[in-house]
């Protein structure tokens, strides 16, 4: 028997669960008091965030409050054969492709900023320390706006209207320096 397609919402993303948990051999959990099939949408961000967990990119208790579970729940998902193999899978996906590495990498890099500033307010320190801190401050900042294309870099544009013409167009992108505030020569 199927049950009725359910909206959830995980994270701030509204999301359809279909369920079917008569189905064994696909696997299946329990969220928010909803059997979730772990090939559905739901599942699947589920396993993803179960992985992180065994990373230790998420706590046990941000996984429980964000899929709402009781410490019983928490504890009956050892006894999960189908899901501590989705989550065994999906680990071993994430660590080929790099993703869990890039996220770890990113979550001690957020940590950065505050290190940053305390070298650079700190009189204790040498000045040129504080000054490579401020470099490495200005850095981060810059990093986010300029990342699309370095100053130089040029691409191509090219239509192909028929077999015959070819309309092809090389731009050179303007990258404002901070020294003319963004305006152009």
């Amino acid at each position: 028997m199927t049950t009725p397609d359910d909206t959830e919402t995980v994270g701030t993303t509204p999301v359809t669960i279909r369920s079917d948990p008569s189905n064994s051999n696909i696997g299946s959990v329990v969220l928010r008091g909803v059997t979730v099939a772990l090939e559905t949408e739901v599942g699947r961000l589920f396993v993803t965030d179960c992985a992180r967990n065994t990373e230790d990119l998420l706590s046990d208790s941000d996984i429980k409050c964000k899929w709402g579970l009781s410490d019983e729940d928490w504890h009956r998902l050892a006894d999960n054969a189908a899901l501590l193999d989705a989550v065994r899978a999906e680990r071993a996906r994430r660590i080929t492709a790099g993703e869990c590495v890039r996220e770890a990498a990113q979550l001690h890099f957020a940590k950065a900023p505050d290190v940053l500033n305390r070298i650079l307010t700190d009189e204790q320190i040498a000045p040129r320390h504080r000054i490579e801190a401020a470099r490495e401050l200005r850095q981060v900042i810059d990093s986010g706006a300029n990342n699309a294309l370095t100053p130089g870099e040029r691409f191509t544009i090219t239509i192909t209207i028929g077999e015959d013409y070819k309309l092809v167009e090389e731009i050179t992108p303007y990258h404002p320096s901070p020294s003319n505030d963004g305006e152009r020569p």
